[in-house]
Protein backbone atom coordinates (compact mmCIF):
# COMPACT_ATOMS: atom_id res chain seq x y z
CA UNK A 1 0.00 0.00 0.00
CA UNK A 2 2.83 2.43 0.82
CA UNK A 3 4.29 1.96 -2.64
CA UNK A 4 0.97 2.88 -4.23
CA UNK A 5 0.78 6.03 -2.13
CA UNK A 6 4.33 6.92 -3.12
CA UNK A 7 3.42 6.52 -6.78
CA UNK A 8 0.34 8.67 -6.37
CA UNK A 9 2.27 11.44 -4.68
CA UNK A 10 4.75 11.62 -7.55
CA UNK A 11 1.82 11.97 -9.94
CA UNK A 12 0.55 14.80 -7.79
CA UNK A 13 3.93 16.47 -7.94
CA UNK A 14 3.95 16.10 -11.72
CA UNK A 15 0.45 17.54 -12.18
CA UNK A 16 1.03 20.22 -9.58
CA UNK A 17 4.37 21.49 -10.87
CA UNK A 18 2.55 24.18 -12.78
CA UNK A 19 1.84 25.94 -9.52
CA UNK A 20 5.50 26.36 -8.68
CA UNK A 21 6.45 27.31 -12.22
CA UNK A 22 3.73 29.96 -12.39
CA UNK A 23 4.66 31.31 -8.98
CA UNK A 24 8.26 31.78 -10.10
CA UNK A 25 7.27 33.97 -13.02
CA UNK A 26 4.76 35.95 -10.98
CA UNK A 27 7.28 37.06 -8.32
CA UNK A 28 10.16 38.70 -10.11
CA UNK A 29 10.99 41.32 -7.50
CA UNK A 30 10.34 41.82 -3.80
CA UNK A 31 8.26 44.91 -4.38
CA UNK A 32 4.93 45.73 -2.74
CA UNK A 33 1.93 44.77 -4.75
CA UNK A 34 -1.09 46.92 -5.27
CA UNK A 35 -3.83 46.30 -2.76
CA UNK A 36 -6.55 44.11 -4.23
CA UNK A 37 -9.79 45.78 -5.11
CA UNK A 38 -12.50 45.50 -2.51
CA UNK A 39 -14.81 42.58 -3.08
CA UNK A 40 -18.36 43.78 -3.58
CA UNK A 41 -21.08 41.27 -2.90
CA UNK A 42 -23.30 40.72 -5.95
CA UNK A 43 -26.96 41.65 -5.65
CA UNK A 44 -29.24 38.83 -4.56
CA UNK A 45 -30.52 36.76 -7.43
CA UNK A 46 -33.09 34.09 -7.90
CA UNK A 47 -31.58 30.66 -7.33
CA UNK A 48 -30.89 29.18 -10.77
CA UNK A 49 -32.16 25.71 -11.63
CA UNK A 50 -29.68 22.89 -10.96
CA UNK A 51 -27.24 22.20 -13.78
CA UNK A 52 -27.84 18.97 -15.68
CA UNK A 53 -25.56 16.07 -15.04
CA UNK A 54 -22.50 16.25 -17.30
CA UNK A 55 -21.62 13.09 -19.22
CA UNK A 56 -18.35 11.47 -18.19
CA UNK A 57 -15.96 11.44 -21.14
CA UNK A 58 -12.94 9.70 -19.61
CA UNK A 59 -14.13 7.28 -16.92
CA UNK A 60 -11.54 5.57 -14.77
CA UNK A 61 -11.67 1.89 -13.97
CA UNK A 62 -13.43 1.32 -10.67
CA UNK A 63 -10.96 0.22 -7.95
CA UNK A 64 -11.61 -3.06 -6.12
CA UNK A 65 -13.86 -2.89 -3.07
CA UNK A 66 -10.94 -3.62 -0.75
CA UNK A 67 -9.06 -0.63 -2.14
CA UNK A 68 -12.04 1.64 -1.54
CA UNK A 69 -12.26 0.50 2.07
CA UNK A 70 -8.60 1.34 2.67
CA UNK A 71 -8.93 4.95 1.52
CA UNK A 72 -8.27 7.60 4.19
CA UNK A 73 -10.80 10.37 4.59
CA UNK A 74 -10.11 13.61 2.78
CA UNK A 75 -9.33 15.28 6.09
CA UNK A 76 -6.80 12.58 7.03
CA UNK A 77 -5.13 12.14 3.63
CA UNK A 78 -2.08 14.36 4.25
CA UNK A 79 -0.47 12.01 6.76
CA UNK A 80 -0.18 8.95 4.50
CA UNK A 81 1.06 11.09 1.61
CA UNK A 82 3.66 12.87 3.72
CA UNK A 83 4.91 9.54 5.06
CA UNK A 84 5.18 8.16 1.54
CA UNK A 85 7.02 11.25 0.36
CA UNK A 86 9.50 10.92 3.21
CA UNK A 87 10.33 7.40 1.97
CA UNK A 88 10.59 8.59 -1.62
CA UNK A 89 12.62 11.77 -1.18
CA UNK A 90 14.99 12.97 1.51
CA UNK A 91 13.93 15.79 3.81
CA UNK A 92 15.93 18.36 1.89
CA UNK A 93 14.13 17.48 -1.34
CA UNK A 94 10.74 17.54 0.35
CA UNK A 95 11.42 20.96 1.76
CA UNK A 96 12.73 22.20 -1.56
CA UNK A 97 9.94 21.05 -3.84
CA UNK A 98 6.63 20.65 -2.02
CA UNK A 99 4.06 22.20 0.24
CA UNK A 100 2.93 19.27 2.35
CA UNK A 101 -0.42 20.38 3.72
CA UNK A 102 -3.83 20.14 2.04
CA UNK A 103 -2.24 18.10 -0.75
CA UNK A 104 -5.47 16.93 -2.39
CA UNK A 105 -6.88 20.45 -2.42
CA UNK A 106 -3.64 21.88 -3.80
CA UNK A 107 -3.70 19.39 -6.67
CA UNK A 108 -7.36 19.94 -7.50
CA UNK A 109 -7.11 23.74 -7.37
CA UNK A 110 -3.95 23.77 -9.49
CA UNK A 111 -5.37 21.40 -12.11
CA UNK A 112 -8.68 23.25 -12.34
CA UNK A 113 -7.02 26.63 -12.82
CA UNK A 114 -4.18 25.85 -15.23
CA UNK A 115 -6.41 26.51 -18.29
CA UNK A 116 -7.50 29.84 -16.80
CA UNK A 117 -5.64 33.15 -16.95
CA UNK A 118 -4.24 32.96 -13.40
CA UNK A 119 -3.42 30.39 -10.73
CA UNK A 120 -4.40 31.00 -7.09
CA UNK A 121 -1.09 31.11 -5.22
CA UNK A 122 -2.73 30.16 -1.93
CA UNK A 123 -2.86 26.50 -3.01
CA UNK A 124 0.42 25.98 -4.86
CA UNK A 125 1.54 22.36 -4.52
CA UNK A 126 5.09 22.89 -5.72
CA UNK A 127 7.25 25.57 -4.17
CA UNK A 128 8.62 28.33 -6.42
CA UNK A 129 11.68 27.63 -8.49
CA UNK A 130 14.78 28.84 -6.68
CA UNK A 131 17.02 31.58 -8.00
CA UNK A 132 16.75 35.06 -9.39
CA UNK A 133 14.69 35.82 -12.45
CA UNK A 134 16.97 37.03 -15.26
CA UNK A 135 16.23 39.33 -18.16
CA UNK A 136 18.32 40.66 -21.01
CA UNK A 137 18.29 44.30 -22.10
CA UNK A 138 16.57 47.28 -20.54
CA UNK A 139 13.91 49.93 -21.01
CA UNK A 140 11.83 49.07 -24.08
CA UNK A 141 14.03 46.17 -25.20
CA UNK A 142 13.75 43.52 -22.50
CA UNK A 143 13.79 39.79 -23.22
CA UNK A 144 13.69 36.66 -21.12
CA UNK A 145 17.21 35.46 -20.40
CA UNK A 146 17.63 31.87 -21.63
CA UNK A 147 19.65 31.05 -18.48
CA UNK A 148 16.32 30.88 -16.63
CA UNK A 149 15.49 27.63 -18.42
CA UNK A 150 18.11 25.77 -16.39
CA UNK A 151 16.09 26.28 -13.24
CA UNK A 152 13.42 23.91 -14.55
CA UNK A 153 15.73 20.97 -15.22
CA UNK A 154 15.24 19.29 -11.77
CA UNK A 155 11.48 19.34 -12.31
CA UNK A 156 11.78 17.96 -15.82
CA UNK A 157 14.04 15.15 -14.61
CA UNK A 158 11.50 14.33 -11.91
CA UNK A 159 8.73 14.09 -14.50
CA UNK A 160 10.81 11.92 -16.81
CA UNK A 161 11.54 9.44 -14.02
CA UNK A 162 7.86 8.63 -13.47
CA UNK A 163 6.53 5.13 -14.21
CA UNK A 164 3.15 6.26 -15.45
CA UNK A 165 1.41 2.87 -15.50
CA UNK A 166 2.03 2.43 -11.77
CA UNK A 167 1.24 6.03 -11.05
CA UNK A 168 -2.08 6.03 -12.84
CA UNK A 169 -3.04 2.80 -11.06
CA UNK A 170 -2.47 4.61 -7.77
CA UNK A 171 -4.32 7.69 -9.02
CA UNK A 172 -7.34 5.49 -9.74
CA UNK A 173 -7.17 4.10 -6.22
CA UNK A 174 -7.26 7.57 -4.65
CA UNK A 175 -9.55 9.08 -7.24
CA UNK A 176 -12.61 9.36 -4.93
CA UNK A 177 -10.69 11.89 -2.81
CA UNK A 178 -9.94 14.08 -5.82
CA UNK A 179 -13.54 13.87 -7.01
CA UNK A 180 -14.79 14.76 -3.54
CA UNK A 181 -12.53 17.81 -3.32
CA UNK A 182 -13.42 18.88 -6.86
CA UNK A 183 -17.06 18.85 -5.86
CA UNK A 184 -16.26 20.73 -2.65
CA UNK A 185 -14.66 23.59 -4.60
CA UNK A 186 -18.01 24.30 -6.20
CA UNK A 187 -16.76 25.44 -9.62
CA UNK A 188 -18.05 22.31 -11.35
CA UNK A 189 -19.95 20.15 -8.81
CA UNK A 190 -21.56 17.99 -11.51
CA UNK A 191 -18.40 17.31 -13.48
CA UNK A 192 -15.86 14.51 -13.42
CA UNK A 193 -12.40 15.50 -12.21
CA UNK A 194 -10.53 13.18 -14.55
CA UNK A 195 -12.25 14.90 -17.49
CA UNK A 196 -10.80 18.16 -16.21
CA UNK A 197 -7.33 16.62 -15.90
CA UNK A 198 -7.47 15.53 -19.56
CA UNK A 199 -8.69 19.00 -20.58
CA UNK A 200 -5.73 20.53 -18.77
CA UNK A 201 -3.26 18.17 -20.45
CA UNK A 202 -4.72 19.06 -23.85
CA UNK A 203 -4.38 22.76 -23.07
CA UNK A 204 -0.73 22.30 -22.07
CA UNK A 205 0.03 20.26 -25.18
CA UNK A 206 -1.45 23.05 -27.32
CA UNK A 207 1.02 25.61 -25.94
CA UNK A 208 2.74 27.30 -28.90
CA UNK A 209 6.48 27.54 -29.25
CA UNK A 210 8.04 30.97 -29.36
CA UNK A 211 10.89 31.27 -31.84
CA UNK A 212 13.92 33.27 -30.82
CA UNK A 213 13.96 35.56 -27.81
CA UNK A 214 10.85 36.18 -25.73
CA UNK A 215 10.09 39.89 -25.51
CA UNK A 216 8.80 41.18 -22.17
CA UNK A 217 7.21 44.35 -20.82
CA UNK A 218 6.86 45.56 -17.24
CA UNK A 219 3.73 47.71 -16.99
CA UNK A 220 3.83 47.65 -13.18
CA UNK A 221 5.68 45.31 -10.84
CA UNK A 222 5.64 42.05 -12.79
CA UNK A 223 6.90 41.24 -16.25
CA UNK A 224 4.47 40.13 -18.96
CA UNK A 225 4.77 38.93 -22.52
CA UNK A 226 5.09 41.91 -24.83
CA UNK A 227 2.76 40.29 -27.36
CA UNK A 228 -0.85 40.78 -26.13
CA UNK A 229 -2.03 37.59 -27.84
CA UNK A 230 0.61 35.55 -26.03
CA UNK A 231 -0.11 37.25 -22.72
CA UNK A 232 -3.81 36.35 -23.11
CA UNK A 233 -3.05 32.61 -23.21
CA UNK A 234 -3.86 30.33 -20.28
CA UNK A 235 -1.59 30.23 -17.24
CA UNK A 236 -0.60 26.67 -18.13
CA UNK A 237 0.35 27.49 -21.71
CA UNK A 238 2.46 30.46 -20.61
CA UNK A 239 4.24 28.20 -18.13
CA UNK A 240 5.13 25.80 -20.94
CA UNK A 241 6.44 28.64 -23.08
CA UNK A 242 8.48 30.26 -20.34
CA UNK A 243 10.34 27.11 -19.38
CA UNK A 244 12.09 27.03 -22.75
CA UNK A 245 11.54 24.96 -25.86
CA UNK A 246 13.73 21.99 -24.90
CA UNK A 247 12.20 21.61 -21.44
CA UNK A 248 8.68 22.04 -22.80
CA UNK A 249 9.24 19.39 -25.47
CA UNK A 250 10.42 16.89 -22.85
CA UNK A 251 7.44 17.64 -20.61
CA UNK A 252 5.03 17.30 -23.53
CA UNK A 253 6.33 13.78 -24.21
CA UNK A 254 5.45 12.82 -20.65
CA UNK A 255 2.09 14.59 -20.83
CA UNK A 256 1.15 12.60 -23.94
CA UNK A 257 2.02 9.36 -22.14
CA UNK A 258 0.00 10.44 -19.13
CA UNK A 259 -3.00 11.28 -21.30
CA UNK A 260 -2.91 7.83 -22.93
CA UNK A 261 -2.93 6.17 -19.53
CA UNK A 262 -5.73 8.35 -18.14
CA UNK A 263 -8.00 7.84 -21.14
CA UNK A 264 -7.35 4.13 -21.77
CA UNK A 265 -10.42 3.04 -19.81
CA UNK A 266 -12.67 5.29 -21.90
CA UNK A 267 -11.91 3.48 -25.18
Amino acid sequence: MENRIISLVVVLVFIGLGGGWYYYYSHYYDQPQEAPAAQVAPPPETTPPPAPESPVRYPLATPPADDAKSLPSLEDSDGPMQKALAELMDKAALKRFLNLDSIVRRVVVTVDNLPRRKLPQQYDLAKPVAGKFLVTGKDENVSLNAENYRRYVPYVLLAEAIDLKKLVAAYRHFYPLFQEEYKNLGSAPKQYFNDRVVEVIDDLLAAPELPGSIKLVQPKVFYQFADPTTEALSAGQKIMMRMGGDNAARVKVKLKELRRELTAAAK
